[in-house]
């Protein structure tokens, strides 16, 4: 079992996400919060790879634990796969989850149901003090709607209709997320590769 991880996020949401996944394989899971003066990354990678080990790196130096980072997004094949990368900051550096939703929301405004497809991406890293540098990647595919359904998760959990479901993201159960989303099998992967090697 991993004793300590530290995950490059200040995000409450993904926070209970992770540690619901990894309970059993470590020991005790950090984040960003629980290290004063632990500056965000300058998220400037042209993918969610480099994003994600940037931010996992950047992490482990500053704290001298293992550390896990993930850059996700939203990939809309009608906005040729925006607002990808740029998914937290959609509607502008600092814009909230109602912003980016409502910017979304305009820009797909004329877009037909049958060409509103749309899948969440996820990269995740791990870079420990030994030099390890892992990265496992996942993705669901589904539909952006016209409205926000739902109360659960965060971001765009709301808008995103799961492909196979008739609900959103926003309307699953925590352990049903985790079961099938992108940055559930991204950690799914994670969790295997510790459990086989440690």
């Amino acid at each position: 079992m991993l004793k300590e991880l530290v995950v490059a996020t200040r995000n409450r949401g993904k926070l209970a996400e992770i540690r619901a996944e990894l309970a059993g394989v470590v020991e005790t899971v950090l984040c960003a919060a629980d290290f004063p003066g632990f500056a965000d990354t300058i998220e400037d990678g042209a993918t969610f790879g480099e994003n994600a080990l940037k931010k996992a790196r950047e992490a482990m130096q500053f704290t001298g634990l293992a550390a896990l980072a993930d850059d996700s997004g939203l990939t809309v094949d009608a906005l040729n796969g925006a607002p990808g990368v740029y998914s937290a900051r959609f509607a502008g550096e600092g814009a909230g989850d109602g912003a980016n939703n409502r910017k979304l929301l305009a820009e797909m405004m004329d877009v037909p149901p049958e060409r509103r497809l749309a899948a969440f991406v996820c990269a995740m890293a791990f870079v420990s003090p030994d030099g390890t540098e892992q990265l496992f990647s996942g993705r669901i595919g589904g539909r952006v709607l016209s409205e926000e359904r739902g109360s659960g998760g965060f971001g765009y959990d709301p808008l995103f209709l799961v492909e196979g479901f008739e609900r959103t993201m926003a309307e699953l159960s925590l352990e049903e997320k985790n079961g099938i989303s992108h940055r559930g099998q991204a950690l799914h992967q994670f969790r295997e590769y510790l459990a086989q090697s440690r």
